[in-house]
């Protein structure tokens, strides 16, 4: 298709490598697959691996291929990051050293190894029309599996009930796949932490089942509205360490540490943590985190106070995407707080005594 992304038709399965890995080391790059389905006037699509350390979608993907199962409709399965993936130990980088993250390159600039990528993708899905699009994802930390997407649509809504229960309502602007593809209905999908065969199992089902459904916007067969049972959580804010500051991941305080968080503190994504819980340890003077909300303020000080050398929650709040790797942390963000827009009252946990 281009020189960073290769288009090709399903090979037969019994020419796939039987090995995820002597699969991944068989691929020259970007690489997608066009498969034939019985209805040829519709189209899905899949994308996997814009994080070269996420591989459920990889995984599923390629056990899919293998299968020789007919989608319901023509689908393309997309394998993006594969010279990250790639990198020695495999699936343990989420780009290349260096150089940007892929998810954050789909607005532009489109002039480096990442963005000519990025546009390559958009190109593909923008050319072809799908009538959906999934782009799965591992996390870093603990979490149910998720949807993200830019707007709680119906058809959204059904997208997101073949992964999981929950539906995370974003206004963010990152750069991200979803974001640059506002003509189809389309999600994000968290299916779980990397390496957990919990995450490659929901990984696999739900592609298996958006792949071969003949409507994926009526495929959970049950007889309510399978949209009306996800949870709606609006994301308005996005927590990071300040410039300048350093975070450390453990269970006391760090003495060299600006900010030290529970190394566990994952255990509490989509809990509601309670006002006065302590959530780590500060040391030095100031701030040491931000909580940007969507028109661009700080909202830290309304959230977070210091007593000694506590970090505790002034409100009682609920956090997500919680983060126990420092690298992305400090690079990306620690954790997203969310607001649940459906008017149920989560329980309430106190993560010093959880």
């Amino acid at each position: 298709m281009t020189d960073v992304l290769t288009l090709l038709d399903r090979p037969d399965p019994e020419d796939i490598p039987a090995d995820p890995l002597e699969f991944l080391g068989s691929l020259r790059g970007a690489t997608a697959w066009h498969v034939a389905g019985r209805d040829r006037s519709r189209l899905r699509i899949v994308t996997t691996l814009l994080h070269g350390n996420e591989p459920s979608g990889f995984l599923a993907l390629h056990d899919w291929l293998r299968s020789g199962s007919v989608p319901a409709v023509d689908v393309i399965g997309l394998i993006a990051n594969v010279e990250a993936a790639s990198i020695y130990p495999v699936f343990t980088h989420r780009s290349v050293p260096g150089r940007r993250d892929l998810n954050r390159c789909f607005h532009g600039p489109f002039d480096d190894p990442e963005g000519a990528l990025a546009r390559a993708i958009l190109d593909l899905i923008e050319d072809r029309t799908p009538e959906a699009l999934v782009d799965v994802h591992n996390n870093t930390g603990h979490n149910p599996a998720y949807a993200i997407g830019i707007a709680p649509t119906h058809e959204a809504l059904e997208l997101a009930a073949i992964f999981g229960r929950h539906f995370v309502w974003s206004h963010l602007t990152l750069g991200a796949l979803l974001e640059a593809v506002p003509e189809a209905p389309a999600i994000t999908v968290e299916v779980g932490k990397s390496g957990e065969d919990v995450a490659n199992r929901i990984a696999r089902a739900g592609l298996t089942q958006f792949f071969e459904s003949e409507s994926v916007f009526d495929a959970t067969p049950r007889a309510v509205d399978p949209a009306a049972s996800v949870r709606v959580l609006k994301m308005p804010m996005r927590a990071r360490v300040r410039s300048g500051k350093r975070l450390v991941l453990a269970q006391e305080i760090h003495p060299d540490a600006d900010l030290t968080l529970p190394d566990d503190l994952d255990r509490h994504n989509f809990e509601t943590v309670s006002a006065g819980s302590r959530i780590g340890w500060m040391r030095g003077d100031g701030s040491v985190l931000e909580l940007i909300d969507e028109q661009g303020k700080d909202q830290a000080d309304v959230y977070f106070e210091r007593r000694g050398d506590e970090l505790v929650a002034r409100r009682a709040f609920m956090p997500i995407m919680i983060t126990v790797d420092a690298a992305i942390a400090a690079s990306d963000c620690l954790f997203y707080v969310v607001h649940d827009v459906d008017g149920r009252d989560p329980v309430e946990i106190d993560p010093t005594k959880a």
